[in-house]
């Protein structure tokens, strides 16, 4: 048995992103689905692992480490390689503003707690949900492009996997899962198609995972 666990649900951009880390350092774990459409996450005994209730939390060697960004950067220092950032301090840097815009301005706001409150406090429809998206996640979305037109390559920075490509390559299918265009911007396109074309992220997909609905298994 793997002495690390996840606890995730298919769907989850945040889940995503660690399955990615994962995967990308060949990492094996134990893959713990936790539905969020069935408020398993506000259980009393996730809530002791992940007091906000959240996902994902890694358990490893028997401690908790709730939260995504968290998770990554403690498999970062945990098992160095391959490294997910670049050892130069100012490409450090910019690989993290480009997590931050995805991870403190984008995700947030197609977040199922973010929708929730706007569907049972505002009387939101799927059809408002994709209207408040398309209205937030372009900004994000410019933003990104503008500044990876400066650094990228095959990938996010250059020619090797950082960072910012686990955080990327989640956040465009959750954009395309709200109708947001994403064809309007050509690095990031460029980014995600290659990004796709590797075994670890093919491996990490929602659709490839075991809590993966059958609706969705196909697509």
């Amino acid at each position: 048995m793997s002495s690390m666990t996840l606890y995730n649900y298919f769907r989850s951009s945040t889940s995503y992103r660690v399955r990615l880390a994962l995967n990308v350092k060949g990492l094996d774990f134990e893959y713990k689905p936790i539905n969020l459409l069935k408020a398993e996450q506000r259980s009393e005994a996730y809530l002791k692992i992940n007091p906000l209730g959240g996902l994902p939390t890694l358990v490893h060697g028997g401690k908790n480490i709730p939260e995504s960004f968290a998770i990554m950067e403690y498999l970062d220092e945990v098992f160095p390689e391959p490294a997910l950032f670049p050892k130069d301090a100012y490409l450090k840097a910019r690989v993290r503003q480009v997590c931050e815009v995805i991870n403190s301005f984008m995700h947030p706001m197609c977040n199922l707690k973010t929708l929730n409150y706007l569907e049972k406090t505002h009387g939101y429809d799927q059809t408002k949900k994709e209207e408040w998206a398309g209205f937030w996640l372009p900004q994000g979305l410019e933003t990104l492009e503008k500044t990876l037109q400066e650094f990228s390559g095959t990938y996010s920075f250059g020619d090797t996997i950082t960072m910012a490509d686990l955080f990327l390559v989640p956040q465009l299918l959750t954009c395309q899962r709200f109708k947001v265009d994403i064809t309007k911007y050509p690095t990031l396109m460029k980014i995600n198609e290659n990004c796709k074309k590797l075994p670890a992220f093919e491996k990490a997909h929602p659709f490839k995972q075991i809590d993966t609905p059958d609706e969705f298994k196909n697509k």
